[in-house]
């Protein structure tokens, strides 16, 4: 590959960076710059690369194991979020919520309870899910921009966090598992530093938070079949767990035999013959501006690792200890998307302790949220959320970096001290 080819490539993944930082300033919506940057970048590399027949064979592997990675993605999250669009609907979420809400509560209190929702809810659903339907209940509050922001930014940092202690909240503490570098009940060691870090960003954020909120509980009506359709997600979800621990079933497979079972309920037990008919609906409720954007940046960063340029990255391992490359990873991937990031450090034969995995799945699962691009939370909060923009959450970056670093330190010490 010439290196006039490579320089093209790389500048390609700037500019589309600088498109989703600049989105506000060019008034080009980011899922668009990424996905057209994406796809142009690997048409480039298709036809300006050598001729020789073998490296014709590694671009085409290459393009199809990134799209088959993509796709895998895709279905898991189109599944979870029919399921919570369903339910979402249906007023099920928002029972919940309010089951556990007063009618007034002060903006503090109700800044610490939005922390607990967000880490618990994203440990059993995806990340965009959890944020989708955690910023949904900020915007219904009506606050000022100002603090609407605030909640915002806990909200990225909170769901980020949930997630690496569950397989099933984050898709690189699957990865991780997945290739043997941990054991699923070790994985939950993380969940006691990683929360500790979400209600010390809590107490940093609450300060100012004086006013009361009233908030308009309501309780919708649940149906059977409802009931019984939620009882389809959580069963899915363990069943995922117990799935892929006894037998290694890909999570997606279970996602989508569930979400199979969610249609089938619809169809044999609705008493309502316009609902029945309407299942399949659902699934156009999902972001898929959100979904077009990860394809974007997915297939960019996959480029990015197909020219060998990710490579470089584990060399750090080479000239600094694993813990503190392992923090400098969970820096990165506030700007490298963590799913080819995490694939890049499996698949370089990098030799660690089970607890300096630990450590690094933490980092790459938490270590999105030091910027608002850095992890599929903060896009879907910054789509959502009018006074979001890169330069507000950036405000908070000094913050999010004592909490991150903090959450860090105390995963890799109680990792060192329970498994040595």
């Amino acid at each position: 590959m010439s290196d006039v080819l490579q320089v093209v490539l790389i500048s390609l993944a700037v500019i589309a960076l600088l498109g989703v930082v600049l989105e506000d300033v060019i008034h080009v919506n980011k899922a668009k710059v990424t996905l057209f940057l994406g796809t142009f970048s690997w048409f480039l590399l298709y036809v300006f690369h050598s001729d020789s027949e073998s490296q014709s064979e590694v671009i085409a592997r290459g393009f199809e194991e990134n799209i088959a990675e993509i796709a895998s993605l895709w279905l898991f999250l189109v599944a979870a979020m029919t399921f919570v669009a369903y339910l979402n609907k249906k007023g099920m979420i928002e029972n919940v919520i309010h089951l556990f809400m007063p009618k007034r509560i002060k903006e503090r209190s109700l800044l610490f309870l939005t922390a607990i929702f967000c880490f618990v809810f994203s440990s059993l659903a995806d990340n965009i899910t959890a944020t989708l339907v955690s910023v949904t209940l900020i915007l219904s509050l009506n606050l000022s921009t100002k603090k609407t922001v605030r909640f915002a930014t806990l909200v990225v940092f909170a769901v980020n966090s949930g997630g690496v202690s569950l397989i099933t909240g984050d898709v690189t503490t699957l990865m991780i598992f997945l290739d043997g570098k941990v054991h699923i009940l070790d994985l939950l060691l993380l969940s006691l530093p990683a929360f500790s870090a979400v209600m010390v960003l809590a107490l940093l954020l609450s300060r100012g938070l004086n006013d009361t909120v009233e908030i308009n509980i309501r309780h919708n009506e649940v149906r059977p079949v409802d009931l019984m359709i939620a009882g389809a997600f959580l069963c899915t979800i363990i069943s995922t767990i117990a799935a892929n621990v006894l037998f290694g079933i890909p999570p997606v497979l279970m996602f989508l035999m569930g979400m199979a079972t969610m249609f089938l309920i619809a169809r044999f037990f609705n008493d309502d013959e316009e609902e029945e008919q309407s299942i399949l609906e659902y699934i156009r409720v999902i972001e898929f501006e959100t979904l077009l954007f990860f394809l974007g940046i997915l297939l960019l960063v996959g480029m990015l690792k197909e020219i060998e340029v990710l490579d470089t990255i584990v060399r750090m391992y080479e000239i600094m200890p694993a813990y503190m490359a392992n923090f400098l990873m969970g820096v990165l991937s506030s700007v490298i998307d963590n799913v080819p990031l995490t694939a890049a450090l499996l698949k370089a034969g990098i030799v660690m302790t089970e607890a300096e995995w630990l450590g690094l799945t933490y980092a790459v699962g938490v270590g999105g949220s030091l910027l608002v691009i850095g992890s599929a939370a903060g896009i879907v909060a910054m789509s959502k959320v009018d006074g979001l923009t890169f330069g507000s959450y950036a405000r908070y970056f000094i913050v999010l970096a004592l909490v991150y670093t903090m959450g860090y330190a105390a995963s890799v010490g109680l990792a060192q001290i329970l498994l040595g």
